[in-house]
């Protein structure tokens, strides 16, 4: 049997400050929204950029550097793993999520702008 793989590297940006949620057992999750800009050309020739949207866990140690690293709009890369779950929602249908679950993080410095 081989062995299996779930390893996704991304980098882009905050969408929001990272928030920390403190449950019991003092196990901590801080989660923040990623924004991926991808360019390409459309068949007319001209540039166009798309926008995809992912999800970040960061856990006990790493949540707290991420709610202390990353704020809205901050450069960031990082290397995790995907976990799926779903939940019911208020209207009673099954929703259901993908998350990144961060292992290693790499917060880019701010570019300095003349």
């Amino acid at each position: 049997m081989e062995n299996a793989i779930n390893k996704v590297v991304l980098s882009g940006f905050a969408g929001a400050d990272a928030e920390l949620k403190i449950f019991a057992g003092n196990q901590k999750l801080a989660k923040v929204n990623l924004a991926v800009n991808e360019y390409h050309r459309t068949v007319t020739g001209e540039e166009a950029k798309k926008t995809q949207w992912f999800s970040l866990v960061f856990w006990n140690a790493k949540a707290e550097a991420a709610v202390e690293q990353i704020k809205k709009g901050t450069r960031i890369s990082v290397e995790g793993r995907l976990q799926t779950g779903s939940y019911e929602a208020k209207d009673g249908t099954k929703r259901f999520t993908t998350d990144i679950v961060v292992g290693e993080i790499v917060v880019h410095e701010a570019e300095v702008k003349n």
